[in-house]
């Protein structure tokens, strides 16, 4: 299989972060696949023996042809020098760059793989990494998944950030059989009732798959703030736990998250400060931007992966790329299974429910006072978002004859929640009224403390 190829000039330099970009005077091709490099060591060299250092300029037609794909004739090899170091050790070099800045660990990565290596664009705030790999005025590769699903405002960034940065994405499609077969069966829409598993496997993980096959490193824009619960412990390079690269195997491929240690809110004032291109989806409210029917704005209170797959658990809020990030999480352990998980709503204007207590609840056909209940799990992150938010409505109704309380829903009380207290996703919040057995289910994902309110005065 052949693919369009993104790469890049050095940048031009200005007194003003904003200024506009010189195009390049060539264009420079590489390609997924193997190349011929018979001259070098065998192919067969793993991880361990890096074949990496010095990427010279590609030159060819800058112009884009009739098809993405170019030739083999306009497929030029760089020439890589071999790298005498030894076997690597990323958990050292990791360590060794904790503390490095976003720039330094892209150049450290762009300097190691060349053209070996690619950054994965989604079309998100992610293009701050080939802002990033711009300034290093080295060489670089670019891919995207078109999951034939986006937004339209997403290929509109992909043809601007082309333009300004004088590249070609490498777009990377899914099988069309396979999503011939998938909807043919299934409908355009059978992930809002099976999950979206299934399809992101047809339309996203097997492309990337077939992409960094013929690879040794790519570059990730993901964060540690992003998801608390599955992406906390990202470092700034490993071993890819998930994935296979050019040579084949475990250990195969290397994984460089240059902005892992950085806030969200950093990456913004980045971005703007040096006038990047950004998606138009975001003035609407998007932070987390993937598929069209997957995604939607986020609401105040919520946290910024809320707005994907928002009718599932929070831990199946990734697609599959990034599966090695997703830990088993239980009833009393964080996801290593040694730390213990923090508790949420601690505040002496919520009582905590037991199973027992809420039965009692379900029983009372009139109630002293009416109970407002979250249903929620310390690991939800989505749970963690409205804590703040949860507790202060707490405290404006304290003496009000409405009880805040919180019952923990995971684990064995899940079963018993999802069937006596509709819990859909977490967190859900209920509403038992004074003369009602039947509780009543808050309808919105506004968790702010006005809604909230407005929601108990309403059932008053």
């Amino acid at each position: 299989m052949a693919f369009s190829v993104s790469s890049s000039p050095a940048p031009v330099h200005s007194s003003s972060p904003s200024s506009s970009f010189e195009q390049p005077r060539a264009a420079q091709f590489g390609a997924f696949q193997p190349l011929d490099r018979s001259h070098h060591s065998p192919s067969s060299v793993k991880l361990s023996r890096r074949r990496c250092a010095a990427v010279k300029p590609l030159h060819s037609d800058p112009k884009r042809s009739d098809s993405i794909v170019p030739s083999a004739a306009t497929v030029v090899a760089p020439e890589v020098v071999e790298n005498a170091g030894g076997e690597e050790d990323f958990e050292k070099l990791a360590a060794e760059l904790q503390n490095a800045s976003p720039l330094e660990i892209m150049d450290k990565a762009l300097e190691k793989f060349g053209n070996d290596i690619a950054i994965a664009f989604s079309g998100a705030e992610d293009v701050a990494l080939i802002e990033y790999a711009h300034l290093t005025g080295r060489p670089y590769r670019v891919f995207s998944l078109d999951t034939g699903r986006l937004n339209p405002e997403t290929y509109r960034l992909f043809d601007e950030v082309e333009k300004r940065y004088g590249i070609r994405i490498e777009y990377m499609f899914p099988d069309a059989d396979e999503v011939q077969t998938l909807v043919r069966s299934k409908g355009l829409f059978s992930f809002y009732e099976d999950g979206h598993q299934e399809c992101c496997q047809v339309r996203k993980v097997r492309p990337l798959r077939r992409a960094l096959k013929g690879l040794r490193a790519w570059i990730t824009g993901q964060r540690k703030d992003q998801s608390p619960g599955t992406r906390s412990e990202v470092p700034v390079v490993q071993v890819d736990p998930v994935f296979e690269g050019l040579d084949g195997g475990v250990g195969s491929l290397v994984k460089w998250n240059p902005v892992a240690n950085v806030k969200g809110n950093a990456v913004w004032n980045f971005l703007r400060t040096m006038d990047v291109p950004v998606n138009s989806l975001h003035a609407q409210g998007y932070i987390s931007i993937g598929c069209e029917p997957c995604t939607r704005p986020v609401l105040p209170g919520q946290h910024e992966r809320e707005g994907r797959w928002w009718w599932e658990d929070a831990k199946a809020k990734e697609c599959g790329l990034h599966k090695g990030n997703i830990k088993e999480e239980n009833n009393t352990v964080q996801d290593n299974g040694s730390v213990p998980v923090a508790d949420l709503f601690t505040s002496e204007n919520v009582v905590s429910l037991s199973q027992q207590g809420v039965e009692n609840l379900l029983k009372l056909e009139n109630r002293q006072e009416a109970w407002l209940v979250v249903l929620y799990a310390p690991w939800c992150q989505y749970c963690q978002a409205m804590e703040s938010s949860y507790v202060e409505l707490a405290e404006a109704l304290a003496g009000s004859g409405v009880k805040v309380a919180k019952f923990r829903a995971d684990g064995e009380e899940k079963a018993f929640a999802q069937q006596q207290l509709q819990l859909g996703t977490f967190p859900t919040i209920v509403f038992f009224p004074k003369r009602s057995l039947r509780p009543i289910k808050y309808p919105s994902e506004n968790r702010d403390v006005g809604s909230l309110m407005a929601f108990v005065n309403a059932l008053q």
